[in-house]
């Protein structure tokens, strides 16, 4: 028996955020540089009150019309943004949708590898018998980690939450993995607001060379570090991937990456030797929205007809961590 996606349903919360209104509330920086520098245009944001939880129900709600909701017998949730420390969000999201309680549930706190590492967990739950139905959740809330004035990630970062059905197979659509870890504490992405560093109620101020403020309780990413990782990991990656499933550049029909911005996708492209006809990049209108990139791109590029049926498709998942993931899907 294998393993395959069924179906991915994709939520995007109401609120957007457009380059033009953040040319507003940042004055000196044009809408058309931001799209250049990053290649987004606009991105979701979620509500005042609108949290990673509220928008993994609706997203979920939007996949069971049209799937059975007692299909499920267990629960993935990523993200990054749980609604508490305890008790976990996939708990409280069982109870929301009023799914069995012999459904299993657990969160897991990654970032842009979490949707892969999603799938192997999934593809592992169902290989040893603990599950046949696996409901598959990402769902972020970066806009609410980042200070108003950080204009290099205000410009990148968006909302969304997706649901994805994993089942049995008798063919194995989701091949096999490579997963990979370096622990990093040089630079945290959110110093403050747990045991070893708690929040902090008047936390100082830092603004860096290119004007971006930021304190220890907001988001904060050291962008020539990630460049730096990504450009030595992810070719490296890419080729294990194709290796471990048999494939080659030839024989892979296409490549879905974490959409982190132009820039890096555009360089990561260039170094693993993928033609651009084969490479999803298509960020302008949702932004960088960490473990939710990858499905994302996969319902738009199927909704675009970009792949179909059969075809074999690498995905590639970075960041935070640091932490990296791939493997190769079948489309079903």
């Amino acid at each position: 028996m294998g393993a395959t996606i069924q179906h991915i349903t994709v939520f995007l919360p109401e609120q957007v955020l457009t380059n033009e209104d953040l040319a507003l509330q940042l004055p000196g920086w044009h809408p058309e540089d931001i799209y250049q520098k990053v290649g987004i245009r606009q991105r979701h944001i979620t509500g005042e009150h609108e949290t990673a939880l509220d928008m993994a129900q609706k997203v979920c709600e939007k996949l069971f019309e049209s799937y059975d909701r007692q299909q499920v017998d267990f629960i993935l949730l990523c993200t990054q943004s749980p609604d508490h420390f305890l008790p976990t969000s996939a708990c409280l999201l069982q109870k929301r949708l009023g799914l069995s309680t012999s459904v299993g549930a657990l969160d897991f706190a990654l970032g842009c590898s979490g949707y892969v590492y999603g799938l192997a967990t999934a593809k592992g739950l169902l290989a040893g018998g603990l599950a046949s139905t696996v409901l598959l959740v990402t769902a972020e809330t970066l806009s609410k980690h980042i200070h108003p004035r950080d204009k290099a990630n205000r410009s990148l970062a968006g909302d969304a939450a997706t649901a994805s059905i994993i089942t049995l197979s008798d063919d194995n659509h989701i091949g096999e993995f490579v997963l990979g870890t370096e622990g990093n504490d040089r630079d945290m992405i959110v110093p403050n607001g747990a045991c070893r560093h708690p929040y902090e109620m008047n936390p100082a101020e830092y603004t860096d060379k290119n004007g971006n403020v930021r304190t220890d309780n907001h988001y904060f990413i050291n962008g020539h570090e990630v460049f730096n990782f990504t450009m030595k990991k992810v070719p490296v990656l890419v080729k294990a991937v194709m290796a471990k499933n048999n494939l080659t550049m030839n024989t892979v029909d296409y490549f879905v990456f974490h959409q982190a911005n132009k820039f890096i996708i555009d360089h990561l492209r260039k170094m693993s030797g993928i033609p651009s006809e084969k490479f999803y990049l298509n960020m302008e209108n949702t932004g960088n929205t960490s473990s939710c990139t990858i499905p994302i791109a996969l319902r738009d590029a199927l909704d675009r007809h970009l792949i179909k049926k059969n075809d074999r498709v690498l995905l590639a998942g970075f960041g935070i961590g640091y932490s990296w993931a791939g493997t190769v899907i079948t489309i079903s």
